[in-house]
């Protein structure tokens, strides 16, 4: 037995005239108001809650990811995704490419040199996400360059630390291979080869023999390299990211990175070939500035201040500057001490 409901009698009213741009036009604004007055009300009520800034939401750290989350630096894994190199296996190639590296550069052994630049480096590791032993050499090599191995080992080319104006900018390209380091960028880049290169593997055989199978064979070669192009965009978005991270965690100016980046690219515009074709394959392009000033304000808390520039940095440049052109150069007393230089040049936030 099914049940019918009846519809309610309705009186006949005469059919609305809707326009196609005002259908609403025949309703009344006392109607209007009373549908509308309780959602405007609440709109008035939040919109003091919705209007605070998202500098005061973001520390609370159950809000964030741990890779946005500077008070988990140190303690957590940034390094995931598919790796099929383990941490010895990385040590030994790096350590095998380190002294291909040595044994064809001149490497500068100045003892002010090498201890600023490790020191400095050390630093920034102990505040990092990197939890391996970091060697750090200075090459005598005139392109502006600083590259990572697997394995820790860290080059920098003595015509960056020339070429730059402050300690936290020099700090600033430090921070930024050290990101690479602690997400492993080489090997996981080499897992991708590996898998391409597996993937290439039907493409040779359905070829076959003779030069088709060649041809085949050496297309699937050259694909490898614009295939890690795409991919090497995404790591450098993230080492800049960890980059600013790490400086900021280290005490230094979190744009140190931004502006050692502008003053490179600059003198790479008016020096074609100033900058190494690896290190300068990846500009400050203003959409990456864009993002890197959002990340600082949005992320980072406000400090007090922030170092910029020491004493010891400029000193060290000049001395490195006068190894360079044959000068020839004091050597120090007693082993070089952080203590001994001026007070470290610092500044505040609200002059930014």
């Amino acid at each position: 037995m099914s049940a019918f409901i009846t519809p309610h009698p309705m009186r006949s009213l005469p059919m609305p005239r809707f326009s196609l741009l005002f259908p609403l036009r025949r309703i009344r604004m006392r109607s209007l108001l009373r549908h509308w007055a309780p959602g405007m009300a609440l709109s008035l009520l939040l919109a003091p809650a919705l209007s605070i800034p998202l500098m005061a939401q973001k520390y609370n750290p159950s809000k964030q990811k741990p890779i946005n989350d500077v008070y988990l630096i140190g303690h957590r894994n940034v390094a995931g995704g598919l790796n099929f190199y383990s941490a010895k296996k990385a040590l030994a190639m790096g350590q095998a490419w380190a002294h291909q590296i040595l044994a064809t550069s001149v490497v500068i052994k100045d003892p002010v040199v090498d201890e600023f630049v490790n020191r400095l480096a050390q630093n920034i590791v102990r505040n990092s996400d990197v939890h391996i032993p970091v060697t750090v050499y200075v090459l005598r090599n005139p392109q502006v360059n600083a590259f990572t191995l697997p394995g820790g080992y860290f080059f920098v080319n003595s015509g960056a630390i020339v070429a730059l104006h402050d300690e936290d900018e020099l700090a600033g390209i430090m921070a930024h291979e050290l990101g690479h380091v602690a997400c492993r960028h080489v090997t996981k880049k080499m897992t991708q080869r590996d898998l391409l290169s597996l993937a290439s593997i039907p493409l040779v055989i359905a070829a076959g023999p003779g030069l088709a199978g060649l041809g085949a064979e050496e297309a699937a070669n050259v694909a490898l390299p614009l295939q890690f192009e795409r991919f090497s965009r995404a790591d450098e978005r993230e080492a800049d990211w960890l980059g600013i991270q790490y400086l900021w965690k280290a005490g230094f100016d979190p744009n140190g990175l931004v502006r050692a980046f502008q003053t490179l690219e600059k003198d790479q515009q008016t020096q074609p070939g100033f900058m190494a074709r690896a290190f300068a394959s990846h500009p400050q392009t203003p959409a990456r500035i864009k993002r890197s000033d959002m990340e600082i304000r949005d992320y980072l808390p406000p400090r007090p201040e922030y170092i910029v520039n020491t004493s010891a940095f400029n000193q060290m440049q000049m001395r490195l500057k006068k190894i360079l052109h044959g000068a020839k150069v004091r050597k120090p007393l007693a082993p070089p001490k952080s203590a001994l230089p001026g007070p470290p040049i610092l500044k505040r936030p609200s002059s930014h």
